[in-house]
């Protein structure tokens, strides 16, 4: 799995970096107790308010409502990233660390970075837990959920790359029976950030090496050979991080803006009778990784920069469908 193109060209790594630490593959039998987010985050960081932001999320549409910091105590001044709404809207999944400065390899160690989730409790999100996906030191993120299975990227021990996915399985409301998603995705194909069709039989993922969104089919084997999408999806720009409406009637993706807009943007393409249409793009700013609800509600991160194109943090933002 190849990390995301715009979380490295913030100087980050959030989600991923191709570091691994040497000597960090001992088993904890016990887990320590997690760090709160709050208290992980550095004294000095700064909470960025939309007021005060240099690049503000741009939308592009009149069927959503102006995008809006997701309320409620998700968001903090370190970085929500890579987020996962379920359709049904209750539960959220998404990447955090607490400091946008540290490296992959701190982040490894600091047994707060990985990923977390909320649930919508009439109406107001809960306080995030952190999803224990290893006993082992791990550095995990870019999740998809479909029923009782969690997809989720991993640089740990035993990949067969840097950065590897596996599955995990809801039992009794733990995450458990973890499972490299094996040698074809990870090595033969090197699938980057995926996400399957609620048929269970197509996924779309971002490329290997150059960043267009690709279509595999499930085999009797496994899944087929990754074949990128045609024009008008893919570009000589970049596409990445697919989501995929549960009818299948709606591509979303990040992309380079086509309306000469800083940083990623959102796109949405609706398919046809003769394909995918021309993708449009929905929000500009630094705006990525769009996950919607059932409702059409638009879930995204929102990444902020200074005048200075240097990264302060990153939080989770909303637009609500009208």
């Amino acid at each position: 799995m190849k990390s995301s193109k715009y979380l490295k060209a913030a100087g980050v790594g959030l989600l991923f970096s191709l570091w691994f630490v040497v000597g960090c593959k001992d088993q904890i039998t016990e887990p320590e107790p997690t760090p709160s987010r709050k208290d992980s985050i550095p004294k000095d960081a700064v909470k960025v308010k939309p007021e005060t932001d240099v690049f503000p999320p741009v939308l592009h549409s009149d069927n959503w409502n102006p995008p809006a910091p997701l309320a409620g105590p998700i968001n903090t001044a370190g970085a929500e990233d890579s987020p996962f709404m379920t359709a049904d809207g209750n539960n959220f999944y998404f990447f955090f660390t607490p400091d946008v400065k540290q490296p992959a390899e701190k982040q490894l160690l600091d047994r707060v970075t990985g990923v977390w989730w909320s649930k919508n409790m009439q109406g107001q999100w809960s306080e995030p837990t952190k999803v224990i996906l290893s006993n082992d030191v791990a550095l995990d993120g870019a999740v998809f959920v479909q029923g009782d299975i969690l997809w989720f990227g991993s640089v740990r021990a035993g990949n067969y790359g840097e950065a590897d996915f596996y599955t995990a399985r809801l039992k009794n409301g733990k995450w458990t029976e973890v499972t490299n998603a094996g040698k074809q995705l990870n090595q033969d194909y090197d699938v980057g950030e995926l996400h399957i069709a609620s048929d269970g039989n197509t996924m779309y993922c971002g490329g290997p090496k150059v960043k267009d969104i690709h279509l595999l089919q499930k085999t009797a084997e496994g899944w087929s050979k990754p074949a990128a999408l045609p024009s008008p999806i893919n570009t000589n720009a970049n596409e990445d991080q697919p989501f995929i409406t549960p009818d299948g009637n709606e591509l979303w993706f990040t992309g380079d803006s086509r309306r000469g807009y800083t940083g990623p943007a959102i796109f949405r393409s609706i398919k046809t009778v003769g394909g995918w249409n021309t993708p449009e793009e929905i929000i500009s700013n630094f705006a990525g990784e769009p996950t919607l609800d059932a409702q059409g509600n638009i879930y995204f991160v929102h990444h902020f920069f200074n005048k200075e194109m240097k990264m302060i943090e990153a939080d989770i933002y909303v637009a609500y469908r009208k």
